[in-house]
């Protein structure tokens, strides 16, 4: 199939070169803010997050009169990153030790008696003179419930994949993370490759995160030096009927790759899981049986008759599925495994170096899930030129120039993503405003969330009413949106009919036992929520009006209605692409075209080459600062000398105030050449 996105890196090696101290250009740059309390890493997989964290604790022990660092990881296959590790043959001044006892993602589980046995092992580990833990997210909660926020005083906590922590007061990781900040006697090291907001709520509140010292290295700041690695790949795939019968078109199994089958409570999982798995099995060629020794299963492939390795990780038989994971972490030679096929794991902090190509099966409405899961192909390794990754998705029903402009602010939405610019939709809070008051307001705060006051708006009475609007309108929105049938579409019906009946009904099938009057105070939040998408319609509508361009609603029943009030029969992509509010506001078309494939079709973008995502970079830069034109011009002859003495151009994200408002500077003069050159062009 033809390449969505193609992205050519300039193989410089830079990313993978070392100082003095063994440490890669990021590390470095994590380690010049070593003496930060708190300190925020974004940095894409395979940057070397895990050994950042080792020089930073090392240092924190050795010389900052800390007693004890903690690694948190989400899950256990995650933890063996952050094993024991050789430090000082490559130049630091100490090793990365972690006893095999306090390593406790090598054995057991996470459940039950294991459960509690590691909090045991935790505490004891506290009370020990050992330095080093590593743990997953879970059993760091249930410890530190029992240990509390004073044993952590003098200590170093990293949070891995950061992005589990949520500001909102139902997400206890959060909770614990307020509670070590407020008490300010421990050191703090948050590290993640996708830091986004406008999912549900913030990553951390405006003043927990002021607190932090922030450390922002680019996805493709490290691809660019990659040593190896050539080309991405990224590429939308549209299939009718079931997803099987389409995956051989763009399965290559002489690619090392991680098979993502889709949700089970996806359109596309039209099975069961592990009758999905025996299907893709199948189509792959002949089993021949399971390897006794790593359990992988062994599947003679049809046109040479190879037998492949494959590693099935949804099967999730607690008799099989340890030997499985197992072998994988120990897979390090390249003909170890050929294809893995997973439904909840291999995705975050997943290591395989091999991996060539990542499938995925059904479509994801998490871009932090994409982003994560593009990275399991993106690390550098010898003989592998090009990485791709693919996503198979049921043909939207809905017109071509629909789904191409969608798919092309998705790549926009993506290429943000991978130079970790914020590139999702702000949060919606509403607030109550007097009876007696005549006027309501809108505004927007410094860490994006809009707020709007209305008049009588019923505010949540109880803490699970004010969790659910905090964190599930987006949601309750889209189930909202996929139910709109003739009860609220049709010229004879009421609004009362939709705001009131249907949305009660959908509120009461979502949560049970919620009382009446928890469910008006959803039911409201939720009608004014999709109350603010009628008023962008009738925007869109008013301005079109004024251009002299035709206006067009969409029509048909049982669809989803997007901001601009085209209605669509359920799709996910659609659906996902209305949080992109940003992306829509750049002016740049990333489709090259559009390629029929039997009854459906794919989608190709134009080479995604350094220029282009420097450019990319420059305007989502220039959209989200403060600057005039005079300030930018000002600063002018500051950013050419700089790029003289420093041979680069000043960086954006930069710790250094001075250089990010060059960066700041240089990016919104760019934006605007280039804006004024597409302007002359028209």
């Amino acid at each position: 199939m033809t390449d969505l996105v193609k992205v050519t890196y300039s193989q410089s090696g830079k990313s993978k070169t070392t100082n003095e101290m063994g440490m890669r250009p990021m590390q470095a740059r994590v380690y010049d803010a070593r003496n930060a309390q708190c300190l925020l890493l974004k940095a894409p997989p395979a940057a070397g997050k895990s050994r950042a964290l080792m020089f930073l604790g090392l240092d924190k022990l050795h010389h900052q009169g800390l007693e004890k660092v903690i690694v948190a990881v989400p899950e256990r296959s995650i933890g063996s990153s952050f094993s024991s590790t050789d430090l000082t043959s490559h130049g630091f001044f100490a090793d990365w030790v972690v006893e095999p006892r306090w390593n406790l993602c090598t054995a057991g589980t996470d459940g039950g008696d294991a459960a509690k046995a590691k909090v045991r092992a935790f505490k004891d580990f506290m009370a020990s003179p050992d330095r080093v833990l590593v743990c997953t997210h879970a059993t760091f909660r249930f410890a530190f419930e029992d240990v509390g926020v004073e044993a952590f005083d003098k200590s170093m906590v990293a949070i891995d994949e950061f992005h589990h922590v949520s500001a909102s007061e139902e997400n206890r990781l959060g909770e614990i993370l307020r509670q070590l900040v407020a008490r300010d006697r421990a050191h703090i090291m948050a590290m993640t490759g996708s830091y986004f907001r406008g999912d549900t709520a913030p990553v951390l509140r405006p003043e927990d995160e002021a607190k932090f010292t922030s450390v922002t290295y680019s996805y493709y700041e490290q691809l660019d030096g990659y040593e190896h690695l050539k080309t991405l790949g990224i590429g939308y795939h549209f299939y009718r009927g079931r997803y099987v019968d389409a995956l051989m078109d763009v399965l290559d199994t002489s690619k090392k790759t991680i098979v993502h089958i889709p949700h089970v409570m996806s359109a596309e999982a039209y099975d069961h899981k592990d009758q999905q798995v025996g299907a893709i099995m199948d189509a792959i060629g002949d089993h021949q049986g399971i390897d006794p020794d790593t359990g992988f299963d062994l599947i003679k492939r049809a046109s040479d008759g190879k037998v492949l390795k494959v590693a099935n990780l949804v099967d999730d038989n607690s008799a099989t599925r340890p030997k499985v994971v197992s072998s994988l972490q120990k897979a390090k030679d390249k003909d170890a495994v050929d294809i893995i096929i997973a439904l909840g794991m291999a995705k975050e902090g997943f290591d395989w170096v091999w991996c060539e190509h990542a499938l995925t099966v059904g479509y994801r409405s998490s871009l932090t899930e994409i982003i994560q899961i593009i990275g399991r192909a993106t690390r550098d390794a010898p003989g592998k030129p090009h990485a791709q990754f693919t996503n198979l998705i049921a043909e939207p029903a809905a017109e071509e120039g629909i789904v191409v402009d969608a798919v092309n602010d998705m790549l926009k939405a993506i290429s943000g993503a991978l130079l970790m610019e914020q590139v999702l939709a702000p949060n919606f809070k509403f607030h109550r405003r007097p009876d007696d008051a005549d006027e309501s307001d809108a505004w927007q705060d410094e860490n994006g969330t809009i707020h709007v006051v209305i008049k009588g708006l019923a505010m949540p009475s109880t803490d699970r009413s004010k969790a659910i609007i905090e964190n599930d309108m987006d949601d309750l929105v889209a189930k909202t949106c996929q139910s709109m049938d003739r009860r609220t579409i049709a010229d004879d019906i009421a609004p009362e009919v939709a705001t009131q009946m249907v949305m009660t009904d959908i509120i009461e099938r979502s949560y049970e036992n919620l009382s009446d009057d928890e469910t008006e105070e959803v039911r409201q939040h939720l009608a004014a929520r999709m109350n603010l998408m009628t008023m962008a319609r009738r925007e869109a509508q008013r301005q079109a009006e004024e251009r002299g361009a035709e206006y067009t609603q969409g029509e048909g029943s049982g669809g989803e209605m997007d901001e601009d009030g085209a209605t669509f029969d359920h799709s996910g992509l659609l659906r996902m692409v209305k949080k992109f509010i940003n992306v829509r506001d750049l002016d740049i078309d990333l489709i090259d075209s559009v390629n029929p494939f039997r009854e459906s079709y794919d989608v190709a973008s134009k080479a995604l080459d350094s220029q282009v995502l420097s450019q990319i970079q420059a305007m989502m830069v220039a959209q989200r600062i403060q600057m005039t034109e005079a300030e930018a011009v000002a600063l002018w002859p500051r950013i050419k000398r700089f790029r003289e003495q420093e041979g680069r151009a000043p960086n954006p994200n930069a710790a250094d105030p001075l250089e990010k408002r060059l960066g700041e500077a240089h990016s919104y003069i760019r934006a605007k050449k280039a804006e004024r050159m597409r302007a002359a062009e028209a």
